[in-house]
């Protein structure tokens, strides 16, 4: 038996404005750190030794994984991959999410933050918030970098990463990854079979730990939020 424990990033700058954030590099309010210290007791209660650490390059979840790993008394360097960073909203990126909704009127919004192929506009290169702009990314081949993203678009690029460096070591293995909200929703849509529609309904609560139970066969036998009062609806168990 062995476990993948899937975190979101405890609340961030923008999430508490209420901001399209997607691939800016915002950090941790101090809330959000309270939520990430949560997480890892809540982990820490489980008593699992997790062996391998994951998390995207952005600032929020790291910092979430490095108080987690803190509160675990666990310094094992993690690896960091970009493909596990949050979807990029485009030109929606720095807009107030209410805001939009006056605008542009409440459905349409929800269609750009939940559908499964609609993307946003692109985000103009010379944007300071496109992601060529921001330090965090330099090392990214600018090929890979993206000026906007559909949740599919970000599905196939955690979906790549994952079966090529994570699931094969699963089976033998305890792993934390912490990343973002689209991130795990795209990890969910491929670990429980979710259709678009599915997918679409799924919310994913920050700072509130998901454990997916694997059995010998490496199939999922149980899964859980360990914040039992947030926890929101897996739609499978």
């Amino acid at each position: 038996m062995s476990h993948l424990i899937l975190v979101r990033h405890g609340q961030s700058i923008w999430n508490l404005e209420k901001k399209f954030t997607g691939w800016v590099d915002v950090d941790l309010t101090e809330n959000g750190k309270l939520e990430a210290k949560k997480a890892g007791n809540l982990i820490r209660n489980q008593e699992i030794n997790i062996n391998l650490y994951y998390s995207s390059v952005q600032l929020r979840a790291k910092n979430t994984l490095k108080l987690i790993q803190e509160i675990l008394n666990d310094q094992k360097k993690s690896t960091e991959a970009w493909q596990l960073n949050e979807r990029h909203y485009g030109a929606l990126t720095g807009l107030n999410k209410d805001e939009m909704k006056t605008k542009l009127g409440e459905d349409k919004v929800h269609q750009f933050r939940r559908s499964w192929d609609l993307r946003p506009e692109p985000l103009n290169k010379n944007n300071p918030y496109h992601p060529n702009n921001i330090e965090t990314y330099k090392e990214i081949p600018m090929n890979k970098i993206p000026d906007t993203e559909s949740l599919k678009d970000t599905y196939e690029r955690v979906l790549e990463f994952y079966k090529k460096e994570i699931e094969n070591k699963i089976v033998k293995n305890n792993i934390l990854i912490s990343a973002h909200g689209n991130s795990i929703r795209a990890l969910c849509k491929y670990l429980f079979k979710l259709d678009n529609n599915q997918i679409s309904k799924l919310e994913i609560p920050t700072g509130n730990p998901l454990l997916i139970e694997f059995n010998n066969e490496n199939k999922i036998s149980d899964c859980k939020y360990l914040d039992k009062d947030r926890a929101k609806d897996l739609l499978v168990f």
